[in-house]
């Protein structure tokens, strides 16, 4: 019998406890399952949530486009610090790819992850050890050689990655 994703994340939450990023990606193409995984989590467990589109993009429209790309950071880490909890759950991340915010995805969520767990549903493929999000070639690709993180693949049913964390190169 499969285990549910939401199961997987939660059986590899130890494997942060002594890493200096408390990050676990949740990586998949879109309706992998990514968002109902975090849901239940969310549900079963009371942490927070946070739609990064949506909150992020709320505090951006009052923004210069050069205010937008200095402060989005600092915006997220606000953001995921009012949630106040050891667990933080974020989904719909895709403005991180933004190429006017000029920033990079998993820094910033490795930074956000150094005071607590972060576990984000990364939109993209892990493949070897290569992360990536986009095609080649479009404007907001990514690509990272063994990150610097937790990996469960959505759509797996066997088991996440082994869960060690890795060192990230660009």
């Amino acid at each position: 019998m499969s285990r549910s994703l939401a199961s997987q994340i939660q059986d590899v939450l130890p494997k942060t406890s002594d890493t200096y990023y408390k990050l676990i990606l949740t990586v998949g193409p879109a309706r992998a399952g990514k968002t109902a995984a975090i849901s239940e989590l969310a549900a079963t467990h009371k942490w927070p949530r946070v739609n990064v589109n949506l909150s992020l993009a709320e505090r951006l429209l009052a923004l210069t486009h050069r205010q937008r790309a200095v402060r989005a950071a600092g915006i997220l880490d606000d953001i995921v610090s009012a949630k106040n909890s050891s667990v933080v759950l974020l989904d719909n991340i895709e403005l991180l790819f933004a190429t006017e915010l000029a920033q990079d995805p998993l820094k910033l969520l490795q930074s956000l992850s150094r005071n607590r767990t972060i576990v984000a549903a990364w939109p993209g493929d892990f493949e070897g050890a290569n992360l990536t999000y986009a095609a080649p070639g479009h404007p907001e690709a990514r690509r990272y050689l063994t990150p610097q993180a937790v990996i469960v693949k959505a759509g797996e049913a066997d088991r996440p990655d082994n869960g060690l964390p890795r060192e990230e190169t660009k």
